[in-house]
């Protein structure tokens, strides 16, 4: 493997940059992201609804809706010959307080990304959920894994990533200006950003690098329009495979085996859904009676949820009328602990809400 110098470095972010600005028209049409809305076909129109929304994803006949049935109680239509659904199917599953929206989505094929087989219409869908499912046939080459991941990336979806930690700011004049918090060793310099700039078109811009990132994902932070989305790779019909050829797909990360056929491991596949999604279950407590434990309010974990979130869940003039909480559970330092708005709550909590008075 030839070793990479500075000017090697320049012309391939060079030819990263172009290649991404060119692949961005080709989705979104001439123009890229600014005309993705008029030009790119539209998802289906499925109104969002629950505390979280997930999407089954893969090829055709891998047993998707069998899962949705077996799931959510919903029917979509099954059979043994291909693109059996055609359209997107909703169902909603209950699991521990929440309600889970799941998206049977029709099977994509190679080439979604550039509009075969409805694939856009299928891709865009799945950049609105929370998570993705990938469903995978066990008894099908680990190829299928490849493609889907290529499609989805192909779409602007980062699979299992965090946003880089980058700040772009544009500006009216100044020039460019590069700032490096932490060293960078995958590629990225000062050349490089201006170059990457020069072909977006940037000429007046600051540049924070507060982790340390490829070249790659520069150009994410840069187009602004990517979708990360945490994923999980269901294996579906173990029931064909061995002992051992299970064994060798244990070794896999972010995986589930299950039949959805039998009703195989589905609990593992539930209770790893709600763990890759974040979500905490807030009880509500009216003043002298017991909580509430049947319906608890779902927040998400990863954005250190408050008792101003947990209002804004209630009713959004709740907060308005805001006086203090007292909180039961993980985040009270002594039971109860009397709180104001800003207190981050934890799984588990019971809140009680106490209003102004005289209001």
């Amino acid at each position: 493997r030839t070793q990479k110098n500075k000017a090697t470095n320049y012309h391939l972010g060079t030819l990263k940059a172009k290649l991404a600005k060119l692949r961005s028209e080709l989705v979104n049409g001439p123009g890229g992201k600014s005309a993705g809305t008029k030009n790119a076909e539209r998802g289906f129109d499925v109104s969002k609804s629950g505390d979280t929304r997930i999407g089954l994803v893969g090829f055709p006949s891998v047993g998707k809706s069998t899962l949705l049935t077996t799931l959510t109680g919903t029917r979509s239509e099954a059979a043994a010959y291909e693109f059996t659904t055609l359209t997107c199917i909703p169902g909603t599953m209950k699991y521990k307080g929440a309600r889970i929206q799941v998206l049977d989505l029709p099977g994509i094929i190679e080439g979604a990304a550039e509009g075969k087989g409805r694939g856009r219409q299928v891709i865009s869908t799945a950049r609105t959920c929370n998570m993705i499912l990938i469903i995978l046939d066990a008894g099908k080459p680990l190829t299928h894994k490849k493609i889907i991941e290529a499609e989805l990336f192909g779409f602007g979806i980062r699979i299992n990533q965090k946003p880089p930690n980058v700040k772009i700011v544009k500006k009216e004049s100044g020039g460019i200006g590069y700032q490096e918090i932490v060293m960078q060793t995958k590629g990225m310099d000062q050349d490089v950003a201006r170059v990457i700039l020069k072909e977006y078109r940037v000429s007046c811009a600051e540049v924070i690098l507060r982790e340390n990132v490829t070249v790659d994902q520069f150009i994410d932070v840069l187009e602004g329009n990517r979708s990360y989305v945490p994923v999980l790779y269901v294996f579906n019909k173990i029931d064909s495979l061995t002992i051992e050829e299970l064994d060798i797909l244990d070794q896999m990360p972010n995986y589930v085996p299950l039949s959805s056929q039998h009703g195989w491991n589905v609990e593992e596949l539930m209770e790893s859904v709600w763990d890759r999604c974040n979500m905490l279950r807030i009880y509500t407590k009216p003043k002298g009676q017991i909580p509430d434990y049947d319906e608890p309010v779902i927040l998400h974990s990863e954005r250190n949820p408050t008792i101003e979130e947990f209002c804004m869940r209630l009713h959004k003039n709740l907060i308005d009328t805001f006086s203090h909480a007292l909180v039961w559970g993980k985040s009270a330092k002594h039971q109860p602990q009397r709180c104001g708005r800003d207190h981050v709550l934890q799984d588990e909590d019971i809140v009680t809400i106490f209003k102004k008075t005289g209001v």
